[in-house]
């Protein structure tokens, strides 16, 4: 009997103004179980770049790890991103939220010239090299867009703008695409979905997410042939 594909989902915090949109982050799990699909959690074990007060949206005198909050969402079944292996995963996700561009890099305050963290850039690139199906929702794709920059990595961030553009300069191919629809790059194998880039409510959200593990399953298969 085949085996189901087995996912990585990599988070980079715990809430959307420091870390892993915690909507999307969960949605994407039961997405992917909803598939018949398992999964492990991963984080980086290192510091946040910044606490953010979620409720006045303030920075907190706090030092936090991202392994560490990441693990309230995988309800403690996590593991570091270092020892993540692209040959025992089938997918890899990553949700959206602005520890994407500030946790497992700097774009966030230096934009294309920012530093990605090397555990990030090495799991990308294994899983591209790998063919392991890469997923990204809302500001994630960003990640995806600098790292296969050079392989002219088709994705999106739901509507163009400034963003767009400065990735696009890098060769990256950026798609405009409705708020639960999925860019794919079937070369690539990638798939992003807006989720909140876009969408204004939960639903819409889950929709997105599970057009994009759907669209990341049949990608699998066509892989396999």
């Amino acid at each position: 009997m085949q085996k189901s594909p087995h996912f990585a989902v990599v988070l980079s915090g715990c809430g959307r103004a420091d870390g892993s949109e915690i909507h999307e982050a969960v949605f994407a799990l039961l997405c992917v179980q909803n598939m018949g699909c398992t999964f492990q959690c991963f984080a980086p074990d290192i510091a946040q770049a910044a606490v953010i007060n979620h409720l006045d949206n303030q920075p907190m005198a706090e030092t936090r790890n991202v392994l560490v909050e990441a693990a309230r969402i995988a309800r403690g079944n996590i593991l570091p991103l270092e020892d993540f292996h692209a040959d025992d995963f089938d997918g890899i996700i990553f949700p959206g939220g602005l520890g994407a561009v500030t946790n497992w890099c700097d774009f966030a305050s230096k934009g294309t010239a920012c530093t990605v963290n090397t555990s990030v850039r090495s799991v990308i690139r294994a899983c591209w090299e790998k063919k392991v199906v890469i997923g990204a929702m809302c500001i994630a794709p960003v990640l995806i867009a600098l790292v296969l920059a050079d392989k002219k990595v088709h994705f999106t961030l739901g509507a163009g703008g400034a963003t767009a553009e400065k990735l696009e300069k890098l060769g990256a191919v950026h798609e405009e695409v409705g708020v639960t629809d999925v860019c794919i790059d079937r070369k690539n194998l990638v798939c992003s979905t807006p989720a909140y880039m876009l969408a204004t409510n939960m639903l819409d959200v889950c929709q997105g997410a599970q057009n994009m593990v759907g669209a990341m399953c049949q990608l699998m298969k066509e892989k396999m042939g």
